[in-house]
């Protein structure tokens, strides 16, 4: 399984839409991470981009975000990527903290919407 967190300077950016790179972590059949890689973000705003698909084609299945609109989460969800708002800090932490049960989505929406992305 593989999991994706939207990154800048290796912590979780507070706005999917506008990251520098996700982080992708490969989950092994143990639980634990195995591997990491970088993608970098798509030009533009994340919820309009193809990055649901991209993910989709690497085999991530959950998206582990900070602030993200309800249309990026419809995005994701549509090609099969669950998503985990409300996370914050080291992506690697965020990463473990989620593998060993302490996180849960925050249910909040981003609210930014002055940048017209999330129309």
């Amino acid at each position: 399984m593989k999991i994706a967190l939207p990154s800048r300077q290796n912590r979780v950016d507070e706005h999917f839409g506008h990251c520098e790179y996700f982080t992708i972590f490969t989950i092994d059949e143990n639980n634990a991470i195995s591997s990491q890689e970088i993608i970098s973000s798509p030009a533009g705003c994340g919820c309009r981009s193809n990055i649901a698909s991209t993910l989709r084609e690497m085999g991530v299945k959950l998206m582990l975000a900070g602030n993200m609109g309800q249309g990026a989460v419809n995005v994701l969800g549509s090609v099969g990527i669950k998503v985990l708002r409300g996370c914050s800090g080291d992506v690697r932490q965020v990463a473990e903290a989620w593998l060993s049960g302490r996180l849960e989505d925050s249910g909040v929406s981003c609210e930014l919407h002055e940048h017209g992305c999330h129309e």
